[in-house]
């Protein structure tokens, strides 16, 4: 997969839908009857990084102020969705010991992770940054963990949206109207390429996660150092 060529297809599939009205709103974010819950594998930018994201959100919120935006606390980068959401799930459900002895298993002993955030892209319902790792290893983790959790009993449901590639982090999600859409879009192609920076990744999380990872329905289930 060329990166660059995919997030820019994306991001003009979007905004031809965004132009259009052909966008979609997320109704649940504020919703108090939302009960789904999963596990991801995730590692968050540092912040640095978080803090010049935040400047770009700023900037959004000032013509578009209700839609979602991701604080810094909610800010990460999957690994792996290794249960996807859905209603009811608890994790007390599952012998979470044995998901960190298979996790352990696929990541390297040494490694060397940096991940730019250079750009913007977007899909029709939520504005992304795009990520851009220096080597393969997330993947080849990835990679490992599916052909561990397939030759496992354990439950999991990876890949079952879709396959991750990538190591793109979501920040804006739509959840009313646009009422200065043009604006906004405006502001969404002034930082199209604007450079987020650069960090190294230090440990992976594993968390207990509502669909949008906020802090207060986020439990942490184990830390791997990287």
């Amino acid at each position: 997969m060329n990166l660059k060529e995919h997030y820019i297809q994306l991001y003009k599939d979007a905004i031809r839908k965004i132009s259009s009205d052909h966008y979609e709103i997320d109704e649940l974010i504020d919703s108090k009857l939302d009960q789904r819950f999963g596990v991801t594998l995730l590692f968050r930018p540092s912040n640095e990084v978080k803090g010049k994201i935040q400047k770009f959100l700023s900037e959004l919120k000032q013509v578009e102020p209700n839609q979602y935006y991701y604080p810094n606390s909610d800010i990460h980068i999957t690994v792996m969705s290794i249960i996807s959401c859905y209603e009811g799930f608890d994790s007390k459900k599952i012998e979470l010991s044995k998901y960190v002895e298979l996790i352990k298993k696929c990541l390297p002993k040494k490694s060397d992770i940096k991940i730019q955030f250079k750009g913007v892209t977007a899909s029709n319902s939520c504005i992304i940054l795009q990520g851009f790792m220096n080597n393969n290893i997330i993947n080849d983790i990835r990679n490992s963990l599916r052909k561990e959790f397939k030759n496992s009993k354990l439950e999991q449901s990876l890949d079952k949206r879709y396959s991750i590639q990538t190591a793109h982090s979501t920040i804006v999600r739509f959840k009313e109207e646009f009422k200065q859409k043009e604006k906004f879009l405006n502001i969404i192609d002034k930082y199209v390429d604007f450079d987020f920076g650069t960090f190294e990744v230090e440990k992976m999380e594993l968390v207990y996660n509502d669909w949008y990872q906020r802090k207060e329905f986020v439990k942490e289930l184990h830390i791997f150092k990287i």
